[in-house]
């Protein structure tokens, strides 16, 4: 009886543990996203529209489905996004057969070469309270709970 006593609440400190983890890596994020959205108001840019800019700049003549599976959402989703994109003239479009091919305008390459680099050493100062041994362990404990899932 005592040893299922003991069992019960080592389970629920475990359950508060993690519940306690949950919460951290939200709140990490949610600021993370918050600062990030800040960072690319410099350049008029959403977090949706950088993500775009970044994944058609290192991959020209990437199809709207790819990009679409990249974003983890449907191509329906990044139509509107893309269109406004092609009106600022950040990117065109281009039909390839049963694709629409998606690739950066000068314009689009000029923005993708200046917001890119900086907004990745934006995002990855974040990190800077960390050592380097810290940041793998951390990527390792990371990669554990997702293949976790």
């Amino acid at each position: 009886m005592a040893k299922d006593v003991l069992n019960e609440t080592n389970s629920r400190q475990e359950e508060r543990l993690g519940l306690l983890i949950w919460f951290r890596i939200s709140r990490i994020f949610n600021r993370s996203i918050r600062e990030a959205n800040q960072h690319l108001k410099r350049w008029n840019l959403s977090a949706a529209q950088f993500d775009v800019l970044a994944q058609i700049g290192s991959r020209q003549g990437l199809t709207q489905q790819e990009l679409a599976d990249k974003l983890f959402v449907t191509k329906g989703n990044i139509a509107q996004l893309l269109s406004k994109m092609e009106e600022q003239g950040w990117i065109r479009r281009e039909q390839s057969s049963k694709n629409k091919c998606l690739f950066l305008t000068e314009t689009g390459q000029q923005l993708h070469d200046n917001v890119v680099p900086k907004q990745e050493f934006f995002q990855s100062s974040q990190f800077d309270g960390l050592d380097e041994d810290e940041k793998r362990q951390l990527l390792l404990l990371l990669k554990k709970i997702q293949k976790n899932r």
